[in-house]
């Protein structure tokens, strides 16, 4: 680029500005899992704990949820897309990541390793983008209430109850249900002829033997609470187990999998 154009440009706007005077964003950082290019300007950055992006790899793309961060560069003037991508490259393998999709034209490439993606894009206008997303399972953080659930029962013979939790392989209802557990009291309370069974699902991640197991487990654990510390009465609740096999969602995702972890009542 000439001098001119460069003068040009940096009197453009102020994001222009802020790169010619080769000043960082204020309030961002760089990501601690991957280093910027020597003579980088940091000119964005984006953090949300919970959030979806589409990654490409070598079946198509994956849409992965959880930690998300971007970070927007521009790149040194004397830099080649080349020298950018080989350099990435470089780190992200020796990092440990496998490299799983890179484009025909070598300028955008996506690095996984565990439950984490990194996509980096080199841009024609010497931009760098860089997206990173840990996969983790979004917390459920609004639950129905007993008029939802008495509706949902009415209407469909069954409901999920959101907010029901258990930790990875376990049976155990942990404290932060009591939310969603308080409501599925509520509702019982408020029709005192209603019965349900409490139905556990789960994803297709492992044997079927032992998420049918689980299920079960799950199922007459929320049974269990609900009769002794909420005295709900026995004869109004039966537990049952379904495992995998009632998905409401792709278990080819974790946001699917995540849904088809659950607790549903069903009208008896």
């Amino acid at each position: 680029m000439k001098i001119a154009e460069s003068v040009l440009l940096c009197l453009a706007t102020v994001l222009v500005a802020q790169v010619c005077s080769g000043q960082d964003k204020k309030g961002c950082q760089d990501s601690p899992l991957v280093n910027r290019f020597p003579g980088s300007v940091l000119t964005n950055c984006v953090d949300k704990a919970d959030s979806t992006y589409e990654f490409r790899n070598g079946a198509g793309t994956q849409t992965v949820e959880g930690e998300y961060h971007f970070r927007e560069y521009r790149a040194p003037e004397t830099a080649s897309t080349a020298q950018l991508e080989r350099n990435y490259i470089t780190a992200l393998r020796n990092a440990g990541y496998a490299i799983v999709f890179e484009s025909q034209s070598h300028d955008s490439f996506v690095g996984h390793m565990g439950k984490t993606w990194i996509r980096i894009y080199i841009r024609s206008d010497g931009g760098m983008e860089e997206t990173i997303v840990t996969e983790t399972a979004l917390k459920q953080e609004v639950v129905a209430n007993a008029a939802a659930l008495t509706s949902g029962l009415g209407a469909n013979g069954h409901i999920v109850v959101n907010g029901i939790f258990f930790d990875t392989g376990k049976a155990d209802v942990k404290p932060e249900s009591s939310a969603a557990l308080d409501e599925v009291v509520k509702a019982l309370k408020q029709d005192p002829k209603l019965k349900v069974f409490v139905v556990g699902h789960t994803d297709n991640v492992g044997a079927v033997a032992a998420n049918l197991d689980l299920s079960k487990r799950r199922a007459a654990a929320v049974v269990q609470v609900l009769t002794t510390k909420y005295s709900v009465a026995a004869d109004r609740l039966q537990p049952y187990g379904n495992g995998p096999y009632a998905p409401i969602a792709s278990n080819d995702s974790e946001a699917g999998r995540t849904l088809n972890r659950r607790v549903e009542l069903v009208k008896q």
